[in-house]
């Protein structure tokens, strides 16, 4: 028996069917690209809370409306609040982003995320913490934080950290667009199925009377295609990335770049070097380092950490950065934003350590994560 489930107004923002064992969750605001708002958060967490604790339910499906699985939080509510002085709002719902996105990488049910179209940001973290994601060739993914001023957080020094190489590196720093093909052969995607057959495969899914990820990656399977690389990808250029990427500064991995630009003309080399340029330089340094400590955490561990960084970032006493790239990118749309301090030299290492410690607040916390118990090997190895 299929129902549908929705109300009005906000409740639409996530909409729910339910097919026998199966709950599909849809992020349903295409005209903002399904961009993640307070209350889609809050009711993806409970909602995954919920199917956690309920026997009838084997298999969570999540997927978007329209062009966009989900392009990241609603940055723009985020500013609205930080320029009233009232970032701590922010942390909140902070707190609660980081609470599922932890959940789900330890859930005790399959995840099957559709990746149909964009993934940024936020929207990567409601995704490549699952247990399985399939790319299409729609996909787009990115954490294009850099250039807002921000870092990839949503669980991303986790995830990026262990791609291979240093493709994690890349992609957190430049904030560059990868495809569905790419994603797959960088184990961001666990499938690619073409966009054709989805409407089979959620079909399939829908029938599945099984929590067991391995039957259900074989069902998908089924569906599933190994697609080209395209020549340009910067897929095919990961003896470079590994070269410059590897490097122990953001300034030596610059300095790498400009190198290899000097022995062959690549525009690869040279749009990589813009993203670089153009990108706010404190957030490079606390991406990195962001990126290098993820390596070597748990899932946990970083979401801790990421959560420290986010509330200095919204506190905006190192740098307001944040706010001033998204007036320049997503609000007045000039293009030009005004980066303070304007030059990765003068970013000291304090000023990144600082991103790193506790905020000096009274009313401020470490994030705290909710204990969780019965997990799968797959969830424990996370840990």
């Amino acid at each position: 028996m299929a129902s549908f489930s929705s109300g009005s107004g906000q409740e639409d923002e996530v909409l729910v069917e339910e097919k026998s064992f199966v709950r599909t969750l849809i992020l349903n605001r295409p005209k903002q690209l399904n961009s993640a708002s307070r209350y889609m958060i809050s009711r993806l967490l409970e909602l995954f809370l919920v199917y956690e604790k309920d026997s009838n339910v084997k298999l969570v499906i999540l997927k978007g409306k329209g062009r966009a699985f989900c392009a990241g939080g609603d940055v723009a509510a985020l500013v609205h609040d930080i320029n009233n002085g009232n970032w701590k709002s922010c942390a909140i719902v902070s707190w609660k982003v980081f609470t599922l996105n932890y959940l789900m990488a330890t859930y005790s049910k399959p995840q099957v995320s559709i990746l149909n179209g964009i993934v940024m940001g936020g929207g990567a973290g409601c995704s490549i913490h699952g247990s399985l994601r399939v790319a299409t060739e729609n996909s787009v993914f990115a954490m294009p934080e850099t250039a807002l001023g921000l870092f990839p957080d949503t669980g991303a020094s986790y995830f990026l950290s262990r791609l291979p190489g240093h493709f994690g590196e890349y992609l957190g720093l430049t904030g560059a667009r990868v495809d569905g093909a790419e994603m797959l052969a960088c184990g961001l995607a666990t499938h690619f199925v073409p966009s054709a057959k989805l409407p089979s495969l959620e079909a399939a899914l829908h029938t599945v009377d099984s929590s067991d990820k391995a039957i259900i990656s074989a069902v998908i399977g089924q569906y599933s295609e190994l697609p080209m690389l395209k020549e340009q990808s910067a897929y095919r250029r990961s003896d470079v990335i590994n070269r410059c990427f590897s490097r122990r500064t953001v300034e030596d991995i610059l300095s790498a770049l400009e190198r290899e630009a000097t022995n062959k003309v690549d525009d690869w080399i040279h749009a990589s070097l813009q993203s670089l340029k153009k990108a706010s330089p404190t957030s490079l340094k606390i991406s990195l380092r962001s990126i290098r400590e993820g390596r070597l955490q748990g899932i946990g561990q970083c979401l801790v950490r990421e959560y420290r960084m986010v509330c200095h970032v919204m506190q905006g006493e190192v740098s307001k950065d944040f706010v001033e790239g998204c007036r320049a990118l997503l609000l007045d749309k000039d293009k030009n934003p005004k980066w303070e301090p304007p030059r990765l030299e003068l970013v000291s290492e304090k000023m990144v350590d600082k991103y790193f410690s506790k905020v000096d607040d009274e009313d401020w916390e470490d994030l705290k994560l909710p204990a969780r118990s019965n997990l799968p090997a797959s969830a424990i190895a996370k840990l």
